[in-house]
C-alpha cells in the first residue's frame, strides 16, 4: 500500500471521527446547552488555531509554487507554438465546465424551490443573526471596480507586480492573476533561450517546486489531526437549527455539486480522457479529501500537482500549466453555488427570475467565479453584487452565511476535482494531437 493511500485513509478516518464527534456534541447540547457552549469556545480557542497551522503551511508555498510550476510547464513545451493548443483547450474546457455546473444548479433550484420552504420567521431570524457578516460582504463588494478593459489590464498587469503578489497586509494572500501572467511570460521567454540555458532555467524551477512540495509533505503529516479538528469546529458552530431551517437549500446544493463532480466529470473522464471513472476517483481520493477539509483551491494546488505526477502520470508541462490556472480560474463549484444562492434568495424574497434572467445569471456566475479568491468564503462579496444586479436585497446573503462554511467545503471539492479532471482531459488530447503530428 502506497504512502499516499495510507495517508488518505488516515485523513478520511479523521474526517469521519470529527463529524461523528460533532454530531454527538450537538445531540448532547440539545439536552444540556452549557456543554455545547463550552465546546464551541474550545473549538474557537484550540481546534481552529490548530487547523490554521495546517492551512498556513499550505498557504506559505502557494505563491512560489504557482510561479515555478506554471513557468516550468510552459518551459517544458520546448517550442512556443505548442502553447496555443494547450491554452486553447484549457480555457475552452474551463468555460464549458463552469457553464454546465451553473446549469445543473439552476435546474435543481427551480425544481426544489427551496426559497418557498423558508418561512418569514426563519428568514427574519437568520437575517438578524448573520446580518453583520452580510453587511461586511456588501461593503467588500462595493469596493470592487466594475468590469471593463481597464479593470482587466489592472487585474493582470499591475504597475507593482511584487506589491500585488505580496498582498496589502500580512493576512492577505496576494493577487495570483498577475503572477500567472508573469510566470507564462517567463516560461515563454525561456523557450527562446539556447538549449543549455533553457535546461538550467528548467532545473532551477523544478528544484524550487520540489522544495515547496516537501514543505507540503510536512503539512500533510498534520492533516489526520487537523482535518477532524476543523470539521468538528465547523459543525458545532453552525448548529442543527440553522441546518434544519436551510435543509432544502443545503440538500439541493449538495446534490447539484455531487451530480456535477461524479456525473459530468465521470462522463469527461470516460469519453474525453479514456479512463475508468471508478479507478480515477480512487486515484484522486486523497486530493478530494484535502479539498473538502481545507476549503481552499489555492491550498490544494500542491496536492493537485503531486497527484497529477504520482498517481495520474500526467505530462509535467500539462499539469504545470493547467492546475495553477485552474486553482484561480476554473471555479465550477463556486459558479454553481453562486447561481443557487441568487435563485434561492430571490425565491425567499418573492422576486421572480424568468428564463432570460436566469440565462444572464448563468453567464454572470461563470464570469464572477473566475474573479473569486481561492480561499474560504471568497465568493460572498461577489454573490452580494449578483443579488444587487437582479434587484434582490444584497442583505439577503445573510440567509445563507450560517451554512456557507459547510457548503464552501463541498464546492471547493468540486473546484479541485474539476481542475484535475480538466488537466487529465487536456493531457489526453495533447498526447493524441502530438502523436498524430508528422
Amino acid at each position: 500500500m502506497s504512502t499516499t493511500t495510507t495517508l488518505a485513509k488516515r485523513i478520511l478516518w479523521g474526517l469521519v471521527i470529527g463529524v461523528a464527534a460533532a454530531v454527538a456534541t450537538l445531540g448532547i447540547g440539545q439536552l444540556h446547552p452549557p456543554t455545547l457552549a463550552l465546546m464551541q469556545k474550545i473549538s474557537g480557542a484550540v481546534f481552529d488555531p490548530f487547523g490554521q497551522i495546517f492551512l498556513r503551511l499550505l498557504f506559505f508555498v502557494v505563491i512560489p509554487l504557482v510561479f515555478t510550476s506554471l513557468a516550468s510547464g510552459v518551459t517544458q513545451l520546448g517550442r512556443l507554438d505548442r502553447l496555443g493548443p494547450l491554452a486553447g483547450r484549457t480555457f475552452a474546457l474551463f468555460f464549458a465546465n463552469m457553464a454546465i455546473a451553473v446549469a445543473i444548479g439552476l435546474v435543481l433550484m427551480n425544481t426544489l424551490q427551496p426559497g418557498h420552504h423558508l418561512d418569514a420567521a426563519a428568514r427574519t431570524q437568520l437575517m438578524a443573526e448573520y446580518g453583520n457578516k452580510a453587511q461586511q460582504a456588501i461593503s467588500r463588494e462595493a469596493t470592487q471596480p466594475g468590469m471593463s478593459l481597464a479593470t482587466l489590464v489592472e487585474m493582470f498587469m499591475p504597475r507593482n507586480l511584487v506589491g500585488a503578489v505580496a498582498g496589502s497586509s500580512r493576512d492577505a494572500l496576494g493577487e495570483v492573476l498577475p503572477l500567472i501572467l508573469f510566470a507564462i511570460l517567463v516560461g515563454a521567454a525561456a523557450t527562446q533561450l539556447p538549449g543549455k540555458q533553457r535546461k538550467r532555467v528548467q532545473l532551477a524551477l523544478d528544484t524550487v517546486t520540489d522544495l515547496m512540495t516537501r514543505i507540503v509533505g510536512f503539512a500533510l503529516q498534520l492533516a489526520p489531526l487537523a482535518v477532524p479538528a476543523m470539521i468538528y469546529s465547523v459543525i458545532v458552530k453552525v448548529g442543527v437549527d440553522v441546518l434544519l431551517a436551510l435543509s432544502v437549500f443545503v440538500a439541493g446544493c449538495m446534490a447539484a455539486l455531487a451530480l456535477h463532480l461524479f456525473g459530468t466529470m465521470s462522463l469527461w473522464i470516460r469519453f474525453l480522457a479514456r479512463r475508468s471513472p471508478r479507478e480515477y476517483f480512487r486515484q484522486i481520493r486523497s486530493l478530494l479529501i484535502a479539498a473538502f477539509s481545507t476549503s481552499s483551491s489555492n491550498a490544494c494546488l500542491p496536492a493537485s500537482l503531486a497527484v497529477a505526477h504520482d498517481e495520474l502520470k500526467l505530462a509535467p508541462s500539462t499539469a504545470g500549466f493547467v492546475l495553477p490556472l485552474g486553482a484561480t480560474m476554473n471555479m465550477s463549484g463556486t459558479a454553481l453555488f453562486e447561481g443557487c444562492v441568487v435563485l434561492f434568495v430571490a425565491q425567499a424574497f418573492g422576486v421572480e427570475l424568468g428564463l432570460a434572467h436566469q440565462a444572464i445569471l448563468m453567464l454572470l456566475a461563470v464570469l464572477s467565479a473566475v474573479a473569486v479568491a481561492g480561499i474560504p468564503g471568497g465568493s460572498l462579496p461577489l454573490i452580494a453584487g449578483l443579488l444587487a444586479t437582479f434587484g434582490i436585497p444584497p442583505e439577503g446573503i445573510g440567509i445563507v452565511i450560517g451554512v456557507d462554511r459547510i457548503l464552501d467545503m463541498a464546492r471547493t471539492t468540486v473546484n479541485v476535482g474539476s481542475d484535475i479532471v480538466t488537466a487529465t482531459v487536456v493531457d489526453q488530447q495533447l498526447r493524441q494531437r502530438f502523436a498524430a503530428a508528422p
